[in-house]
């Protein structure tokens, strides 16, 4: 694979002016942007964090998988996002180690950012989500 960044930690919170307390005012870190993602059902605030960022995730519908997440496990972190390249290589490499994809083929985001996510069974428990940025 070629080179690998860290991109986000995306955090679970249930409120999301609550968690921006601490992330925004208490740490002092610098809040980008908030959007509403419609087909995650999820209202998302992302802060810088050097070249990385957190990404505080809120759920915005009850049924969500990240509302059921929250419901079961509870706020906190929820995911590491890894940078890669090109994403069906960095699949492909991974699907040929045995390693469990929970999508078969990357998703689209309106902005054209491609991304999968890695099952935490193969990752020692946790979720990994691949990126590719929109080229």
């Amino acid at each position: 694979m070629a080179e690998i960044k860290i991109d986000h930690i995306a955090v679970v919170v249930d409120d999301l002016q609550s968690a921006l307390g601490f992330w925004q005012n208490a740490l002092g870190l610098e809040l980008g942007a908030i959007e509403d993602v419609k087909e995650e059902a999820v209202e998302v605030a992302f802060l810088s964090v050097g070249s990385s960022h957190i990404e505080l995730v809120r759920p915005t519908t009850d049924d969500s998988g990240i509302a059921k997440y929250l419901a079961k496990r509870g706020a906190g972190m929820h995911h590491l996002c890894l940078a890669v390249e090109d994403i069906e290589s960095a699949m492909a490499k991974l699907a040929s180690s045995g390693i469990e994809l929970i999508n078969e083929s990357p998703r689209t985001k309106a902005n054209g950012t491609r991304y999968a996510f890695v099952h935490p069974k193969s990752t020692g428990g946790v979720l990994v989500e691949l990126y590719e940025a929109a080229k």
